[in-house]
């Protein structure tokens, strides 16, 4: 009872806070006193905050809060698997509306590991293998369990083939279509009440990475997206901008840089500039770890073998040139 209630009755008062409804505890029994249809909420919310306490041995105040958005929300509960061995609840990250959000491939898991062990981490790979849903995951946990009181999600408004000032509309108009992913993500996590909650007070921020410059930033977990088009400039202002208790995730895809060719991608150079740091991590993923539709894979795998081809052929000619 005192796990199912939280310490000093916390998991109780957040409870409260979502109804009208009073709750009596008395033993092992707790009482409710409301209106039928907040009662038959509440009795749902209990059973499933009992069967994840079972289940993993402990709640924390994301599992809490998850339950009761799920509950009052969508009117249904979590759809946590009957059977949850052991080595899948060490990868599990968030439980949400469409589910659990877990490390599925080998590389993930490692990727989960590095952001449970260090403040700075690097996810380098294709589309497709989860390193900005993985980031954005461990982030909104991290703001459930109180771990942080603050999110930050940039990304550089690079061009990729489109000019900005083409786009329609006022600035902010012109640099939401690259936020979009970052929203789309969130949309999978928060209900669109408690989302909308966050961003009035800015509890989560989306911004460009242009708009990070002057900050300070303490009990955040901040994400830099797409960080192959940002600057090596760029890069140490972004890094440079955790204050006390922050984290940093930063995801990018190294064979897909947009920025001018003179200019060097600071995702490319800080391979090199952070390497021997302790509490900053590399991951790299690769197409094995595509998690997206079967085809993505294939894709990237065919991708690499015309660039392989070509540069094979190009390096012949040159070869065969020089010998003329």
């Amino acid at each position: 009872m005192v796990q199912l209630l939280g310490f000093n009755d916390a998991n109780l008062q957040m409870i409260e806070d979502r109804f009208d409804a009073t709750m009596t505890v008395r033993g092992d029994q707790i009482t409710i006193r409301g209106s039928q249809v907040e009662i038959v909420k509440i009795e749902k919310i209990f059973k499933e905050l009992t069967y994840v306490l079972n289940k993993n041995g402990n709640l924390t105040p994301n599992d809490v809060d998850t339950v009761i958005d799920l509950v009052t929300v969508n009117g249904s509960t979590p759809e946590v698997p009957k059977e949850f061995p052991g080595e899948d609840a060490d990868n599990a990250i968030l439980f949400t509306k469409v589910g659990v959000i877990k490390a599925r491939t080998a590389g993930q898991k490692a990727y989960l590991q590095h952001m449970r062990k260090n403040d700075i981490v690097f996810a380098i790979g294709p589309a497709g293998t989860g390193k900005t849903y993985l980031a954005v995951a461990m982030a909104v946990a991290a703001l459930k369990n109180r771990d942080v009181t603050k999110i930050v999600l940039a990304r550089p408004a690079v061009e990729a083939g489109e000019s900005l000032g083409f786009l329609p509309g006022d600035l902010r108009e012109k640099v939401d279509p690259y936020l979009r992913p970052l929203y789309d993500a969130l949309d999978d996590m928060l209900s669109a009440e408690k989302l909308k909650s966050y961003m009035e007070k800015r509890i989560i921020e989306i911004v460009p990475l242009a708009y990070m410059r002057g900050r300070t930033l303490h009990n955040a977990f901040v994400i830099l997206d797409e960080a192959q088009n940002a600057s090596a400039m760029q890069m140490k202002m972004f890094l440079t901008r955790l204050g006390a208790h922050s984290r940093a995730i930063i995801t990018g895809d190294i064979t897909q840089i947009d920025l001018p060719q003179k200019t060097t991608s600071g995702l490319v150079q800080i391979q090199e500039v952070l390497k021997s740091i302790q509490g900053v991590g590399f991951v790299y993923l690769g197409t094995q770890d595509v998690v997206r539709h079967r085809l993505v894979k294939e894709i990237i795998d065919a991708y690499d073998r015309f660039h392989s081809n070509n540069g094979a052929t190009v390096k012949e000619e040159q070869q065969t040139n020089g010998s003329e």
